[in-house]
């Protein structure tokens, strides 16, 4: 295939998946289109506050986990236990442990298989299988542009059909333009086209001091040693303990938790205790545009959420439950083994009664800061 050829199957391919993203006859219920909880006005996020989506064939069955947003994942590495890296010195002795996949759980690495989770998931677009969701597509009118890409015969063989959709929806992932623009504040920032308000700047630092947000330790805010924008993570599983948050209909099982990499939804590492309770963490880019926060939607204000890492430890009684006996329910969504697991690293090395690292003034300049992520921004001419 030529460059020229190759470029127009590209360009094909990203057409058809931005025309799947937005269609929701593709789902069980005709009404649940990609779009529907990743909403390009909300960074690709949910419109909504809910901890949860509603999906399925009516439309009533919740999901598990807050719904996360789809730009800027078009760098994180493919899933690997061991990910050796230092921005300082490329010391590959250090290992920085589970790193990288797609979704909260880092269970796959493909943008085409992402796609293909909510497609047969019974609580979002409710397909039986593969078969159906080729139908679907065909009936849907999409077989002239499968075939254009695919070939003539490719409609006649449901198994292509459904690979092509796929891959159709990851290549409209990869368009710099609509998921990973760098167009924030904070980009023009480093571009010098723009300068951090005062309140702004103090976010910045704050968010960077080890001593005091240690926020960049996960969320990197520095450019690449390439010279790429920062991605605001390091693509790292990590144990924060967030609330059980009760308005997730799974949760009123007391026997029931989500815990990220050792399952239920990932099932490869279901015996590994010390994986328990890890989530991915997320680009912070666009998180201001956010209603719920956390893999499971614990807080519904960004304050909250930078609220909770200076809290957790200081004042637990905020945040957990109080038990039968009067004492607090700590990383209560979390079975007894895993606790061993939760990240104690600053700010969170601090115990009960102690002043949190962060004041209510310096929380406001954070938030601050974390508003000039959000692309789209224009600076003044």
């Amino acid at each position: 295939m030529s460059r020229a050829e190759a470029r127009r199957q590209a360009e094909r391919l990203g057409a058809l998946g931005r025309a799947l993203f937005f269609d929701p006859s593709l789902s069980g219920s005709g009404q649940l289109a990609c779009s529907s909880c990743h909403d390009p006005a909300h960074g690709f996020g949910p419109a909504n506050a809910l901890a949860v989506q509603l999906g399925g064939g009516d439309m009533r069955q919740p999901g598990t986990r807050a719904v996360p947003s789809l730009k800027y994942l078009q760098v994180v590495p493919p899933f690997t236990e061991h990910f050796h890296d230092s921005e300082d010195d490329a010391d590959e002795s250090v290992d920085n442990g589970p790193t990288g996949g797609l979704t909260w759980d880092g269970r796959v690495d493909r943008g085409a298989d992402q796609a293909r989770i909510p497609l047969l998931s019974d609580v979002e677009m409710g397909n039986r299988d593969e078969a159906e969701v080729a139908r679907r597509l065909l009936a849907a009118g999409h077989g002239k542009a499968i075939a254009a890409i695919a070939g003539l015969k490719a409609v006649t063989d449901r198994t292509t059909v459904t690979k092509t959709a796929l891959k159709a929806l990851e290549v409209y992932q990869q368009d710099y333009r609509t998921f990973y623009p760098y167009s924030s504040k904070y980009d023009a920032v480093l571009a010098g086209k723009a300068e951090l308000s005062p309140e702004e700047a103090r976010g910045l630092d704050l968010f960077n001091a080890p001593n005091k947000g240690n926020c960049a330790s996960c969320h990197i805010s520095k450019r690449g040693n390439d010279g790429t924008p920062p991605q605001f993570t390091d693509y790292g599983l990590i144990a924060l303990a967030v609330p059980r948050n009760r308005e997730i209909p799974a949760n009123k099982d007391p026997g029931y938790f989500d815990l990220g990499l050792c399952g239920p939804l990932r099932t490869d590492f279901l015996k590994r205790q010390d994986y328990c309770g890890l989530f991915r963490t997320p680009t912070l880019r666009n998180v201001a545009l956010r209603q719920t926060f956390f893999h499971n939607g614990a807080t519904h204000s960004l304050r909250d959420a930078v609220r909770f890492y200076v809290e957790r430890e200081t004042r637990p009684e905020i945040w957990y439950p109080r038990k039968a006996d009067g004492g607090i329910d700590k990383y209560d969504d979390l079975p007894e083994t895993p606790k061993a697991n939760v990240n104690m690293d600053p700010p969170f090395d601090r115990k009960a009664g102690d002043a949190p690292a962060l004041t209510a003034a310096e929380i406001d300049d954070v938030v601050a800061f974390l508003g000039t992520l959000t692309d789209g921004y224009q600076p003044a001419k």
